[in-house]
């Protein structure tokens, strides 16, 4: 699993480092950080795991690289619909999300026949599609009790 975690923090160094970037000690935690997380975290949890791991690490510093790092095309941000941008590291590969809206836990999955249906819309209506994203919300549906009934 740590081999894993290097190999994304080497694809956002090697990212920055293509974008002419330096990386200072506190941008490779942040990066470190961002290629660890599995839940699209806020500026604010960044931080929080960033600091607990330099404790000179400020929330601006933060709030800079983030969006420094989006503005280069190295992270996306997302809303989920709270209020507060989530971020995580921009993919080659295309992903749309399902946010649970009472916990919002947020799920990635790809879908060939949206993507399909989507194109096929976008053609329909006159448009060459370049881009989009999908956000679906919902809730978990509810277990059917069990009976305790022979």
């Amino acid at each position: 699993m740590a081999g894993q975690a290097d190999q994304r923090v080497s694809r956002i160094e090697q990212l920055c480092s293509e974008q002419g970037l330096r990386m200072t000690g506190q941008r490779r935690i942040i990066a470190r950080v961002l290629a660890e997380a599995h839940d699209h975290p806020d500026v604010e949890e960044v931080y929080r795991r960033a600091n607990a791991v330099d404790s000179r690490i400020s929330l601006s510093t933060v709030y800079r690289t983030l969006k420094l790092l989006e503005a280069k095309g190295i992270l996306e941000h997302h809303e989920f619909g709270r209020g507060r941008r989530r971020y995580e590291e921009a993919g080659p590969v295309h992903h749309d999300h399902l946010i649970d809206i009472e916990t919002g836990r947020v799920i990635e999955f790809a879908n060939e026949e949206i993507e399909r249906l989507q194109e096929r819309i976008a053609r329909e209506l006159g448009f060459r599609l370049v881009g989009h994203r999908l956000e679906l919300y919902g809730v978990p549906l509810q277990q059917p009790k069990k009976s305790t009934k022979p």
